[in-house]
């Protein structure tokens, strides 16, 4: 299976924010292990060295962890899985704010248009 990628972001920070997603969803659970590097390249067709900077990303965001000679992992804190809760939705906020002011609409259109759709 290949995925279809937009071409106004990285392919790797694609997968990066696909993993994180997944691991929101529930569909990546604390401590699960990753497909390796090149199962995961077969997987969404991309290149090996795309999925190691798309690994090495996740470590560095401290959502996964190495284990020698046994893969990658998910990490096991909690706290950290909260915390990238907590960051999406903040992220997710902003990009709407930003949408919205650059059409011309005011948060109070918005909110009565978000209450309406609730």
């Amino acid at each position: 299976m290949t995925l279809d990628f937009s071409r106004d972001k990285p392919i790797y920070s694609q997968l990066v924010d696909r993993i994180c997603g997944d691991i929101l969803k529930g569909k990546l659970l604390l401590g699960d292990r990753l497909p390796s590097v090149r199962e995961y390249a077969v997987e969404t067709g991309v290149n090996v060295n795309t999925v190691q900077r798309v690994y090495k990303e996740l470590e560095a965001m401290d959502l996964t962890e190495t284990k020698r000679g046994q893969g990658t992992f998910i990490t096991t804190n909690e706290e950290r899985i909260v915390e990238l809760r907590e960051d999406m939705k903040n992220l997710l906020a902003q990009n709407f704010l930003t949408s919205i002011e650059a059409l011309g609409f005011s948060r109070e259109e918005m909110l009565v248009v978000l209450q309406k759709k609730s």
